[in-house]
């Protein structure tokens, strides 16, 4: 089973976003659980997360079908020390904040070092590259003793700037050093994916990416993926995303993630520019099972 959404608004109240989601045609859909560019807001009330479950049960999505996404400003491996706790403590709030609203994951961008002297591939490059990886594996650590059931979803960066998580080594790198593995997991950005390198366009380049995938990460770990088509070329290192079928991936893709059942049973999330032409792409990726 294909389950096919995109990220909806949450505007006016995370009750919102099933309403939303159902309204596109979605069997599947991503959200915010509070605002994505504030460190804090009000908490849940009681009567918020009761409206959100029955409208999630009244339109059909279980948590399986949902990916919650956390805010862009989280940086779970900032060098500072008082800005990387304030990040933590971000973090638990949104995981918090999942697990009240019966949630299972909470997709997250890893973080990024911001040592902007050190040359790309060079040796003080990797040094802190590392230290940034483990840093992150720490931040997670820290959050998932303080939580109970809530999975944390590293999501593949494009690689641009001082962003980690590009590499499928780094996201392994990351999930090595988290002590409780049930808990964490990795959404595939496709856009990410192929601006950091990996040539998912061609028949074979999409077969050599997931055989790596399975070999470095592993499937059991993959918890959802993020459909988006590219503005930009293979190994850009630039995060621009397109809608399917008018980028530089183009639409084969898209076919062949939806005739392989190893994207079954896990939420497949637009995040496409146009918002308008969502049920179309959700319309069209269902055409292709």
């Amino acid at each position: 089973m294909k389950y096919i959404g995109a990220h909806v608004s949450a505007a006016g109240g995370v009750q919102n976003a099933p309403l939303n989601a159902y309204n596109i045609g979605a069997t599947a859909f991503a959200l915010f659980t509070k605002n994505q560019r504030q460190w804090s807001s009000p908490p849940l009330d009681n009567n918020t997360v009761d409206e959100f479950k029955e409208n999630c049960k009244k339109f059909g999505y279980t948590k399986d079908q949902i990916l919650a996404h956390d805010s862009y400003l989280i940086n779970l491996g900032h060098p500072d020390r008082a800005a990387l706790e304030k990040s933590r403590n971000a973090f638990f709030d949104e995981m918090v904040r999942c697990e009240q609203l019966g949630l299972e994951t909470l997709n997250f961008h890893p973080g990024s070092h911001l040592d902007k002297s050190s040359g790309k591939g060079g040796d003080v490059n990797k040094s802190v590259e590392s230290k940034c990886l483990n840093t992150i594996s720490e931040s997670l650590n820290w959050v998932l003793n303080k939580t109970t059931t809530a999975v944390a979803v590293i999501e593949n960066t494009a690689g641009q700037g001082t962003n980690l998580g590009f590499s499928f080594e780094q996201i392994a790198q990351i999930i090595d050093k988290v002590e409780d593995k049930t808990r964490v997991g990795v959404c595939i950005d496709t856009c990410h994916a192929f601006s950091a390198g990996y040539d998912l366009k061609s028949e074979d380049g999409f077969n050599r990416t997931w055989q790596q995938f399975e070999a470095i990460i592993g499937f059991k770990y993959l918890k959802g993926m993020h459909l988006n088509d590219s503005k930009k070329a293979l190994s850009s290192r630039v995060d621009r995303h397109e809608s399917i079928g008018d980028g530089t991936l183009g639409v084969e893709l898209f076919r062949r993630i939806m005739a392989d059942s190893r994207f079954d049973g896990i939420p497949l999330i637009l995040e496409t520019p146009d918002d308008t032409r969502w049920q179309q792409e959700i319309e069209l990726l269902r055409s292709f099972i």
